[in-house]
């Protein structure tokens, strides 16, 4: 990538700290920049400062759950691509209730594949 080109910047949500970091750190080394937290709570606060193009949420934590979270970052970055991760069940009906006030999220089942994640980004 140009070195004059503006790196894409990714907020990576994961309450799996290895998960959020790894992530981070393969779209880091693949010309995005990225930061990595582990709550929904702190995506939020940080998405304002940081201003992310793209928001990668595991769906399923403790404090906020993804889709919340991504929801509410969607009401500050209107124009922010959101991709969910989940290995959880629970997680369809989380999509649905979304889906029910207007929101459509793309879903990857984890564990997510860093050449499945790079496909998804780049379209």
């Amino acid at each position: 990538m140009p070195e004059n080109r503006v790196r894409p910047k990714v907020l990576v949500v994961d309450d799996e700290r290895v998960i959020a970091d790894t992530l981070a750190m393969i779209l880091n080394q693949s010309g995005f920049e990225a930061k990595a937290v582990y709550t929904g709570e702190k995506a939020l606060e940080l998405a304002g400062s940081f201003a992310p193009d793209m928001l990668i949420t595991d769906v399923i934590m403790a404090d906020l759950n993804g889709i919340d979270a991504a929801i509410m970052i969607r009401s500050l970055l209107p124009k922010i691509k959101i991709l969910l991760f989940s290995g959880q069940a629970a997680t369809a009906d989380l999509l649905e209730k979304a889906r029910s006030q207007g929101y459509e999220f793309e879903i990857l089942a984890k564990p997510v594949h860093p050449q499945d994640l790079m496909a998804r980004l780049k379209a």
